[in-house]
């Protein structure tokens, strides 16, 4: 009897090192496909995914990036559920904190659970009044931030930090940088080259005292980035029907040009005139 303790001991520590392995496997590709994500959903969302590429930028591979990014953090999660020499379970992979769970654990449960919710919630988007579904969509930044503060402290738990260092920053700056893009004003995106002004005029410069607004409704795809860009002017509204205001005042035409560059689909005109 004696004789098997320390085969069955041998057994259980060679199992769980192999389920480690896996957990720490899809826990890198999980971060990858998170990091691609965000930075694939800001390209759609400006339309700078179009003056890269040089085609419509679609938003399923958005969608595909995300489930995959989340697929591979529910392995990485559920993976420790197996180890047979430690003491989680499904209850304390779900609930953060539950019996003295760990800091960085409790924010990797977190950032899994939110981006879970945006999946679910994306799923019912058009039964869903679209400006709660924007503002609870926008928490992806937040999910991706404590899900990279998760990674980093798991990677220097784990001493692993040194392949982080490497890989996840040459994943994380590009990211970081679009992220933060994303909420600049267009005067400075302009400035430094990753937005392009109107044709025929220079930002600020020779604009009338009027704006017409039409959109074309076959090139619109309602993906909503013009209502974020201009809530004055633009509104997806419960149908999903767009509608807007076609003569916006002179206060809102800085919003009505934002949107009409940020729109993937190149669906909005503008034509200033002088009254």
């Amino acid at each position: 009897m004696s004789s098997q303790i320390p085969l069955l001991v041998a057994q259980s520590s060679e199992f769980d090192s192999g389920v480690k392995k896996m957990a720490q496997l899809s826990a890198r590709l999980a971060y990858v496909m998170m990091c691609a994500t965000l930075s694939w959903g800001v390209l759609i969302a400006t339309g700078w995914a179009e003056k890269l590429t040089g085609r419509e930028g679609l938003k399923n591979g958005h969608m595909v990036l995300a489930s995959l990014a989340i697929a591979f953090g529910c392995i990485h999660a559920f993976a420790f559920t197996l180890i047979q020499t430690g003491t989680f379970s499904f209850i304390k992979l779900v609930l953060p904190f539950v019996d003295g769970g760990l800091f960085r654990h409790a924010l990797g449960i977190l950032g899994l659970e939110v981006m879970l919710a945006i999946a679910v919630l994306a799923s019912m988007r058009h039964k869903v009044f679209y400006r709660k579904w924007l503002r609870f969509h926008q928490t992806a930044y937040i999910a991706v931030t404590i899900t990279v503060v998760h990674s980093w402290f798991g990677a220097i738990a784990n001493g692993n930090l040194s392949v982080l260092w490497l890989a996840g920053l040459t994943v994380l700056v590009p990211t970081a940088t679009l992220a933060l893009a994303r909420f600049l004003p267009p005067e400075v995106l302009m400035r430094i080259g990753m937005l392009d002004a109107e044709r025929g005029k220079e930002p600020g410069v020779g604009e009338g005292d009027a704006m017409d607004v039409s959109v074309n409704n076959e090139k619109c795809h309602r993906y909503g980035t013009c209502q974020a860009e201009a809530p004055d002017v633009f509104q997806l509204i419960e149908d999903n029907r767009l509608t807007y205001n076609r003569r916006p005042p002179e206060e809102h035409f800085a919003q009505a040009r934002s949107a009409a560059r940020a729109c993937p689909m190149r669906a909005i005109e503008i034509r200033e005139r002088v009254k």
